[in-house]
């Protein structure tokens, strides 16, 4: 739990220096070809979609380890938890598609 929590705090430190690093030049662009913002739009494409993928994983991982812990401690209800937690993972995964797709629509 300690590495997950290094590396989310690791992530959003970087994210966060890439977006201050790119924010002054899209703040400043008169025009779309005048500075090249225009070339912005693939590097948010895919920061919108790391940051979606980074998501799922971790909801996916969270949800998988709550249900096995709960299988765990009662067995007798593991056929009954894997319905929804399957409907869970697949409503997490289209999160995820649902960002990659209105990524690219940006670019």
């Amino acid at each position: 739990m300690k590495t997950l929590q290094k590396i989310a705090k690791v992530s959003t430190l970087a994210v966060a220096a890439l977006v201050a690093a790119i924010a002054p030049v899209a703040a400043f662009a008169e025009e779309a070809g005048a500075t090249g913002s225009s070339a912005l739009g693939p590097i948010g494409a895919g920061l919108a979609i790391g940051m979606a993928v980074i998501g799922g994983g971790i909801g996916q991982g969270k949800a998988v380890g709550a249900m096995l812990e709960s299988f765990g401690r009662n067995p007798s209800v593991g056929g009954k938890l894997l319905a929804p937690m399957l409907i869970g993972m697949a409503l997490i995964e289209s999160l995820v598609i649902l960002a990659f797709v209105v990524a690219l629509s940006f670019t």
